[in-house]
């Protein structure tokens, strides 16, 4: 015989739709482990001392926290669930050149138009007060 308890304070819920909402969760820190671990540098500890791998694995999941936040709040919805891989090659870096004529500095970048207004909308989303 085999028993499963789920132990939780959401006293809104009855027996079954606790147990639905559970099973519903199932999955999700399997991933945020391997994203943690894999793609932001949490499972290469940098050093021998307990304190620096923990303030290490803390910048990791504020990386992780704040990459979330963005995907919800900012970008478009066919990268919201891009890994931080994808999104360093979507966003983080661009090729550009930095022209200076006339007195003037121009940042002349390779993207499309579209591109362009995505990551222009994706910062004034940012900039916009809650």
């Amino acid at each position: 015989m085999k028993y499963f308890a789920v132990v939780s304070n959401r006293l809104d819920l009855d027996g079954a739709k606790l147990l639905q909402w559970h099973r519903e969760k199932a999955g999700t820190i399997e991933q945020v482990h391997d994203i943690v671990k894999n793609d932001l540098g949490g499972g290469v500890l940098p050093s021998k001392y307990f304190g620096v791998n923990a303030a290490w694995m803390r910048i990791a999941l504020l990386a992780h926290n704040v990459l979330v936040a963005l995907k919800r709040i900012a970008l478009p919805p066919e990268l919201r669930s891009a890994r931080p891989k994808r999104l360093r090659f979507e966003i983080f870096v661009q090729a550009g050149r930095l022209v200076s004529h006339a007195r003037t500095l121009t940042l002349r970048l390779r993207l499309g138009v579209e591109r362009l207004a995505q990551l222009v909308a994706a910062w004034r989303a940012l900039l916009a007060p809650a």
